[in-house]
């Protein structure tokens, strides 16, 4: 039976997919597939009709490489899993309704065809959830990785004095990666002032306060000094209210006048040069 439901798919392959695809633009709730181009979504539905195929007729290692690289692709197109197996449903919906009407499964071969597509569909549908959260993880952790390093870099404005902008939370992990990026930041730019700017800090509690004063200590172990920028009215009150001592640091409500007290310790200032 397996071989023969192949080999329907196949023959009736350019119907099936036209039918599925005015399914699947019928899902209201996700954009993803109605925004495609007509020739993405005909090469992603073809690839997704050969993965249903594959499960019929292929081994078991091709079929996983297969499965993998369309998991990949559809987490960039930006597919939810629940829009994937309704995917699936539909596919297999599509093939037993025109197997039905062909008389191909009928009242005497009924049970035979039914526990065939369970052995078809449900493998399918357990391999793809693996699968997509095996990608969808991967894909998380790569952004993660990469927000990290973009959101906690030592930026040098002028000789001797750099910038490190925090956005977002700090936890322990974060915190450990701001650490090495502004030590190594310090030595690569021969820095004397550094300035913490926590404009894009949304909460700083204890525990946000002491990874900054860890951080300004191990600046300071390096012979540079550390100055607090970005302190918003709120986060001004919440220090006040928890008791955090912050008068090892030199603090400033704007980077602007941030760099000002910088260039000041570093014998410089900034000038207006009137036009002659």
């Amino acid at each position: 039976m397996n071989k023969q439901m192949a080999q329907y798919i196949q023959g009736n392959l350019t119907e099936i997919i036209s039918e599925w695809q005015e399914k699947m633009k019928n899902e209201k709730d996700e954009r993803s597939f109605q925004t495609m181009s007509e020739e993405l979504m005909n090469r992603t539905s073809e690839e997704f009709a050969e993965l249903m195929i594959s499960n019929l007729r292929e081994s078991h290692q091709a079929y996983e490489t297969r499965i993998n690289d369309f998991a990949e692709k559809v987490v960039r197109l930006g597919w939810t899993i629940t829009f994937v197996i309704k995917a699936i449903n539909h596919f297999s919906e599509i093939v037993y309704d025109n197997m039905t009407k062909e008389k191909i499964i009928n009242n005497s071969n009924l049970a035979g065809y039914v526990r065939e597509y369970s052995n078809w569909i449900t493998p399918i549908r357990e391999s793809t959830i693996q699968a997509y959260s095996k990608t969808w993880e991967r894909t998380v952790s790569l952004q993660k990785i990469a927000l990290q390093e973009l959101s906690a870099s030592l930026i040098p404005v002028f000789e001797k004095i750099s910038v490190m902008p925090l956005v977002g939370t700090i936890d322990t992990e974060r915190a450990k990666q701001i650490m090495e990026n502004l030590l190594e930041g310090v030595v690569k730019h021969r820095a004397e002032v550094v300035l913490l700017d926590i404009t894009g800090v949304p909460v700083v509690d204890t525990m946000v306060a002491h990874h900054i004063i860890q951080a300004a200590d191990a600046v300071r172990l390096v012979g540079a000094k550390c100055m607090l920028v970005g302190i918003r009215p709120e986060i001004a009150q919440t220090i006040v209210t928890l008791g955090i001592n912050l008068n090892d640091f030199t603090t400033t409500s704007t980077l602007q006048r941030g760099v000002e007290q910088a260039l000041a310790w570093t014998n410089r200032k900034i000038v207006e040069v009137e036009d002659e």
